[in-house]
């Protein structure tokens, strides 16, 4: 069982409330995503000044980037409500007739992982999006009739983090779309600024600057580093958090120079001392660092890959030159073993073939 991770994983129940709490309340305390602030603003205001609900709004990225907190600023910038669900929670096109019908005018309505709707859902929120009707079918087979229901106006807030997985139709619904990208050093340390304030903490600018880059250019993992360097500073009776005592801190929680956490040097280090680097499959790299496939691919590749640490082929995963220099290890002439056509070739032994390595990059 993976152990909890200060840069990825779930939370506990204080957690999210501590995190809720040092949410922006409106677009002008939001930190970052210039571009889609700026667009996300003329959208609301435009829609305020016509006197409407706004326009279906999608936002896509990985996590942890603010798609739930803008969902929430767009209920709070258009003063209405705000109804929370998620696509796993609607499996049957009776729940989102359920959520749908209970919906006021104007109200906000934020699906989170959209992407992971059912499929009958999905289809009945076609009609709601564009029409503002559903129809309820009553009785079965040849007795059954589709009873229309009209539903006043609402803003439908989809967020995903696999933007790839929502069919056409449904996206382009949406009236304004907005991809979330990762932070710089720059921006995180404003986050943290603001964080720092709200938690009456002290810290200086060298300080704000070493928990900024080891936090992934992710606002959540940045909010979650600097609650355990305030815990840190707490029982060492640090009054002041600068770049020494942020780093002593982090270090104590497996948190490196760059970000990865006890989980990513595991995976580095069994590819390189125990597989030579590589090529070797998922299922094999999972089992010599102790873990599900899943959590390997899903908690720590995305970041090693975004790095440049680690590479994906055909033939399966390589450790690229910065892991081992990341490691302190010395680079090895051909680091990567073979020529680059032998690299994208597959052979018949090869325990991940071409398709099965495609599918997994999807």
């Amino acid at each position: 069982m993976a152990e909890p991770s200060l840069v990825a994983g779930g939370e506990e129940p204080e957690e999210r409330a501590i995190e809720a709490a040092l949410r922006p309340k409106n677009l002008d305390d939001f930190v970052g995503q210039h571009r889609v602030r700026k667009q996300l603003s003329l959208v609301l205001q435009a829609s305020r000044m016509r006197g409407r609900s706004a326009d279906h709004v999608l936002f896509s990225g990985p996590p942890g980037l603010g798609k739930t907190t803008l969902a929430m600023i767009v209920a709070s910038e258009m003063n209405a409500p705000l109804r929370i669900s998620s696509g796993p929670a609607i499996q049957h096109a009776g729940d989102l007739a359920a959520i749908l019908s209970s919906l006021s005018e104007g109200e906000v309505l934020f699906l989170d992982e959209i992407h992971r709707m059912s499929r009958p859902a999905e289809e009945m929120l076609y009609m709601a999006m564009e029409d503002f009707r559903v129809d309820i079918v009553v009785g079965k087979g040849a007795g059954a009739t589709a009873i229309p229901l009209e539903l006043p106006p609402f803003t439908l807030v989809g967020a995903t983090t696999r933007a790839g997985l929502l069919p056409g139709p449904l996206r382009d619904r949406f009236g304004f779309t907005g991809h979330l990208e990762f932070y710089s050093v720059e921006e995180l340390e404003l986050v943290l600024r603001r964080s720092a304030g709200l938690l009456d903490l002290k810290v200086n600018s060298a300080g704000f600057t070493e928990i900024a880059g080891r936090s992934r250019g992710t606002p959540r993992i940045a909010n979650r580093l600097l609650r355990r360097v305030r815990d840190w500073a707490l029982v060492h009776g640090i009054e002041q958090i600068d770049s020494r005592s942020a780093s002593a801190a982090l270090d104590m929680y497996e948190v490196d120079k760059r970000g990865l956490d006890r989980l990513d040097r595991s995976v580095l280090e069994a590819l390189i001392t125990k597989f030579g680097g590589g090529p070797v499959g998922l299922s094999t790299l999972a089992i010599a660092v102790g873990e599900e496939p899943e959590t390997v691919e899903t908690v720590a590749e995305p970041y090693l890959v975004r790095e440049g640490l680690l590479g994906r082929t055909p033939r399966g995963r390589i450790a690229m030159a910065s892991a081992w220099t990341h490691l302190g290890l010395a680079v090895p002439a051909g680091v990567f073993g073979q020529e680059t056509l032998d690299l994208f070739e597959s052979g018949p032994g090869d325990e991940e073939s071409s398709s099965e390595w495609v599918s997994s990059t999807q």
